[in-house]
Formats: structure tokens, C-alpha cells, sequence
């Protein structure tokens, strides 16, 4: 039942044996083309034929070959204002799970290799949740929406787990700045037996990123920043068109940036960090000196034009747009994507963030990034944890 992931290597089958033969390479065409619709979800011809580096016309004959065994569906789309048809691998079964954990929330997503959400659930988690309580209440979620799919275990292909914090990918380990400071010291790598399944993890900002360039409108994008602001603010780095790791994984800390050299002390142990000025804690300190506000609240009151709320993300948003600045104009990104639960707020905060960019950016970098808010909501880091799932060959196997 599980799909078999194509080899980004050069061989042919090995039941073939002529390597140079008209079949060996159309198998290697067929899977390159499977390779890119695992890897950025749903494309178009012309989109497929420049991720793979294939000509027009071979795609067209791979396609129409794949459409005929089933192994993809199509449906018409518009693409530049043109018609085009947009191809999806079929759903033969298999699934992915993506999981977010977050400070106060656990979401989990059940989805197709034709990127289609079949399952999703979202509960609250207490404050200070520790890993081992937490990792068990999402195998008992996942267990229940696995039965109530009527999915076998057999059919998943693995999980993807998001973590709000740095991510040290020499040892798998949760390390100090995280905003769970209950995970702090977590063996990643020890995900599997709780969860049961396969698992592979990364920050919650990075999969954010990948979701944008998979589940998103951004896939033909090369350089992206997904900018995470909840309970802390995180960013993810899609360069060169792949996910930006750094030297051992942390990298996208921008809500440790000094905004505030004599500010209130951070978790991370510094102070005046852009998290204690323009996160949604640092909101809800300030707005809820009176009596205790939610993110929920933040959001409605500022819909509502609630003057203090609306001054409060002013500020929080022109501090945002001076820590991007900082980063376009060190990468120079095509897009800056802003996500995390206040993306349904849309202009009333990226106004002020795209007012703080363009005050402290270089003025031609500024101009010619692009300021958006995520069409995800706060499914993207799910989202790109289920992404991860399907761009991982070592869980896709035979």
C-alpha cells in the first residue's frame, strides 16, 4: 500500500538491462516527475517541465503514460492568465501525517500524496505541557482519526513533527530558546516510539516555509521567508529554492534580535529581544493588565477597532518589519510570507510590519520584496510537517 519514492539518482531499473534503452529513461523521466509532485504538491505541465528540467513535450507524453495507468489525476486550471491543466498524483492509499505542537495548541493533519487533507484536529494544550503527556495525547488523536478514516497503520507513510524552538540536527535534541522550555534537552529521534510510526521532525518556522512552497501559492518561488509570530516569532528560509538549514539546523531565530538594548529580559537569556516587544505573549501582557486576554481576543478586538489593540499592533508590527529588514537585506528574498495565528488579521498588522521594512531595508530591496500574509493560517506548520513526510525517501518505500 505504500507508495514507492523515486530515487533522485541517475540509475536505471534494475531490471533493465540496458541502461541507455528508451525504457530505462523513460522510467527516469517518470520518476522525476513523481519526485516533483511529492516534493512541491500539485503543478502544471509548464511548471513540471522547469522543476525537472524535461522538455514540454516529454512531460506531456509522461503525463498522458501516467495518466492512463491512474498513477495521477488532472483537472483544469488557469496559470499567467492561460489555461493549463494541473496533474496530482492519485491517491492509491498511502497518507502522511503532519503534527504541530505549539505552546498552547496541538494540531494534527492526515493528507493524500495528491496533497489533499482528509483529516485534521486541533486541541488545546496546557501551558508548560511537557513532552512525554503531550506526545501521548497525539498518539491517542492520531490513533482515533486513523479509525474513524477507516486508515490502516500500514498505509502511513510516516509523521512529521513541528517544534517551536531551535532544532540542533547533531543530536536531535530541543536546545535552550525554545518557548516549550519543558522540551528543552527532547532526543527528537526518540519521537517514534510514543507516535508509533516513522517520524521526522524540524522547527515549526521551517516547516512553515515548506508549506508555503508546497501547500501554498509560492511554489515557483526560490527565495521565501516565512515569518512564524505566535507565542514566539520564527522564521523559516526556503534559498535557492530548498529549505535553509544552516550549519546544524538553527538558523531563522530573528525573534532573538536586540530590538531593545535596555529591554525586559528574554527567555533566551537576553534582553529586549523582538519576542518580548512583538510576540503574541508580549501583546497579551500589555493588553491584558485589566483582565486576561487570548489571541482569540487580540484578534476580534482589533476586527472591532479596539483603539489600544490596534496601537499595540502597530507596534508589534513596525518592530517585525525592522527585524526583516535585517534579513532582506541579507538574502534578498522574493516573498516574505507572514503566518501564525494573527494571519486572518491581514493589513492591520501587515501594514505596520510593511512600513517598519521599508524604513530599514536597503530602499531597492525593500520595494521589491513582497509582503504577504499566509493563505494557511495557522495550518501551515502542520501543513509542512505532513510535506516533510512526502519528501523524505527514507519513509517513502515499497
Amino acid at each position: 500500500m505504500l507508495v514507492s519514492m523515486p530515487a533522485t539518482t541517475q540509475s536505471p531499473p534494475q531490471g533493465d538491462r540496458n541502461p541507455g534503452s528508451q525504457s530505462a529513461l523513460r522510467e527516469l523521466n517518470r520518476q522525476r516527475v513523481i519526485s516533483s509532485l511529492l516534493g512541491s504538491g500539485p503543478l502544471t505541465q509548464a511548471e513540471l517541465a522547469r522543476q525537472t528540467g524535461l522538455s514540454t513535450a516529454t512531460v506531456f507524453n509522461i503525463v498522458k503514460m501516467m495518466l492512463a495507468s491512474g498513477s495521477i489525476e488532472t483537472q483544469p486550471t488557469t496559470s499567467s492568465g492561460r489555461r493549463a491543466l494541473l496533474v496530482r498524483l492519485r491517491n492509491n492509499g498511502a497518507v502522511a501525517v503532519g503534527v504541530d505542537f505549539g505552546r498552547r495548541h496541538l494540531r494534527i493533519v492526515i493528507v493524500t500524496l495528491g496533497f489533499e487533507v482528509v483529516a485534521e484536529q486541533h486541541v488545546e494544550l496546557p501551558i508548560g505541557h511537557r513532552a512525554e503527556a503531550s506526545l501521548d495525547r497525539a498518539s491517542q488523536l492520531l490513533s482515533g482519526m486513523l479509525e474513524e478514516q477507516n486508515i490502516p497503520p500500514a498505509a502511513v507513510l510516516g509523521v512529521g513533527v513541528g517544534i517551536p524552538g531551535p532544532i540542533d540536527r547533531r543530536t536531535g535534541t530541543v536546545v535552550q530558546g525554545a518557548i516549550l522550555p519543558e522540551w528543552v534537552g527532547i532526543h527528537l529521534n526518540d519521537l517514534e516510539k510514543p507516535l508509533n510510526f516513522p517520524v521526522v521532525f524540524d522547527n515549526d518556522a521551517n516547516l512553515g516555509a515548506l508549506a508555503e512552497v508546497t501547500w501554498g501559492t509560492h511554489n515557483t518561488v526560490k527565495n521565501l521567508v516565512f515569518v512564524k509570530i505566535g507565542s514566539g516569532i520564527g522564521a523559516g528560509l526556503i534559498l535557492d529554492g530548498h529549505p535553509f538549514s544552516g550549519n546544524f539546523g538553527i538558523t531563522g531565530e530573528i525573534g532573538h534580535q536586540t530590538i531593545a538594548d535596555n529591554g525586559i529580559p528574554c527567555h533566551c537569556g537576553n534582553r529586549g529581544c523582538l519576542e518580548t516587544v512583538a510576540s503574541t505573549s508580549a501583546m497579551m501582557a500589555l493588553l491584558g493588565t485589566r483582565a486576561p486576554v487570548t489571541t482569540s481576543d487580540i484578534i476580534r478586538n482589533a476586527l472591532a477597532g479596539d483603539a489600544a489593540t490596534l496601537r499595540v499592533m502597530d507596534d508589534a508590527g513596525a518592530a517585525i518589519g525592522r527585524g526583516l529588514a535585517s534579513i532582506a537585506n541579507l538574502i534578498n528574498p522574493e516573498v516574505i510570507v507572514i503566518g501564525g495565528p494573527l494571519a486572518s488579521l491581514g493589513q492591520i498588522l501587515l501594514a505596520p510590519i510593511t512600513r517598519g521594512l521599508l524604513r530599514h531595508a536597503v530602499p531597492s530591496v525593500g520595494e521589491a520584496t513582497r509582503l504577504v500574509m499566509s493563505s494557511l493560517g495557522d495550518r501551515a506548520e502542520a501543513l509542512g510537517a505532513a510535506s516533510l513526510v512526502l519528501q523524505s525517501p527514507g519513509l517513502l518505500r515499497g
